[in-house]
């Protein structure tokens, strides 16, 4: 059963990373102004925030198997209308409804291997996951780019459409629910705020925060990086796939007994270290080798974070709330990614140190959580 959760994580991940080299150029090509260009790519975030919360009261109100066929059929809908955009707001509209779609779906999965997982293995099986989620961000920019210069741009969403409405029938036919809640009332905030006040939730959700607050940093600055050192851009895409590999290292190896011998809050501690190590080293270093190395120690700080992060989320949530914790944590991931390029771009414009900035935010986010963990061992 869990094995096909890692399919599908692959698949509901791979939507997003491939459409990544594709979605701007094809908003151009539609005719859309680069305001509502750079609308299009950050609607998606913004809506997917909406989807984690809203979601995660009907993940647990109607069950993890529902709500993923439900979110695999929604997104398959959607992308079918991606082809059918005739203009710029078309488009927008269509990845307005994307994030909704999404949005219900990735906190069901977690929550559905969260239900399947406990005591010992909890981390490995959460590390498994974070290999799929690697496995997509390395895998899927390249089909896309590939199936687009080859075929079309369309070809991609439809494509993906087809991964999704197949792997629909595989949670139909094949998965056996884990939660159905006894009682099914409205959606009341209200029950959110127990989850928000939790100090090792909001630690996740810091976490998760500052992990994409560093991606969107590469995401935006890395590839000026490669330009001042007179590189092509494959050069770009090699160092983003670098950190890929490295964290599919520790993720697939014997490596991965570190999630359940160490404890989850110093994991993520020691990997956002790591990680603003990393940035220092590409704010002040310009060679390639630099950058290499730079993007290895990203990679290991990666692996360290984000299955901690989701065992810590699957260990203070329980079946008749993990749906709506994970929908909180994930609310905080998209928020990460909305604000990661912005803030990173604001930093390049006025102070010219996207890299340096983001270090200093690592720190902080230490910080923080480490207050909040000791927080944690009193209250809890």
């Amino acid at each position: 059963m869990n094995r096909i959760m890692y399919i599908i994580i692959i698949v509901a991940f791979l939507d997003t990373f491939i459409q990544l080299p594709i979605i701007t150029p094809y908003a151009i090509e539609l005719d859309a102004s680069y305001i509502l260009a750079g609308a299009i790519v950050a609607v998606y975030s913004f809506t997917n925030m909406i989807g984690n919360i809203i979601g995660g009261h009907w993940i647990d109100k109607f069950g993890r198997k529902k709500m993923l066929f439900t979110g695999m059929v929604a997104v398959c809908v959607v992308l079918f209308l991606y082809p059918l955009s005739q203009n710029g707001w078309q488009l927008f509209i269509a990845r307005f409804f994307h994030g909704l779609a999404g949005g219900v779906l990735i906190p069901a999965a977690f929550a559905y291997i969260g239900d399947h997982s406990g005591g010992e293995n909890r981390g490995k099986r959460m590390a498994f996951t974070g290999a799929g989620i690697g496995i997509a961000a390395i895998v899927g920019p390249a089909v896309g780019g590939v199936l687009a210069a080859r075929a079309s741009i369309e070809a991609v969403f439809l494509l993906v459409a087809v991964l999704f409405l197949l792997t629909s029938l595989i949670v139909l036919f094949f998965v056996k629910e884990s939660y159905v809640a006894t009682d099914r009332g409205k959606f009341n905030f209200k029950e959110f705020i127990p989850l928000i006040k939790h100090p090792m939730i909001i630690l996740s959700s810091v976490s998760a925060f500052g992990l994409m607050i560093s991606n969107g940093t590469l995401a935006f600055a890395l590839p000026l990086n490669v330009e001042l050192m007179k590189l092509s851009t494959e050069t770009t895409g090699m160092l983003l796939s670098t950190f890929g590999i490295m964290a599919l290292i520790v993720f697939l190896t014997p490596l991965n007994f570190i999630y359940d011998k160490f404890s989850p809050v110093y994991l993520i501690a020691t990997g956002l270290g790591l990680i603003g190590v990393g940035m220092i080293i590409l704010s002040v270093m310009a060679t390639f080798m630099s950058n290499f190395i730079a993007m290895v120690i990203y990679g290991l700080g990666f692996a360290f974070i984000f299955p901690s992060m989701n065992k810590i989320i699957a260990e203070a949530s329980t079946k008749v709330d993990r749906g709506k914790a994970y929908g909180v944590f994930y609310a905080f991931f998209s928020l990460g990614v909305v604000a990661g390029s912005s803030v990173s771009g604001v930093f390049a414009e006025t102070a010219g140190l996207p890299f340096l900035a983001c270090a200093i935010i690592m720190f902080i986010v230490i910080a923080i959580i480490m207050i909040l963990n000791r927080k944690a061992k009193v209250t809890l």
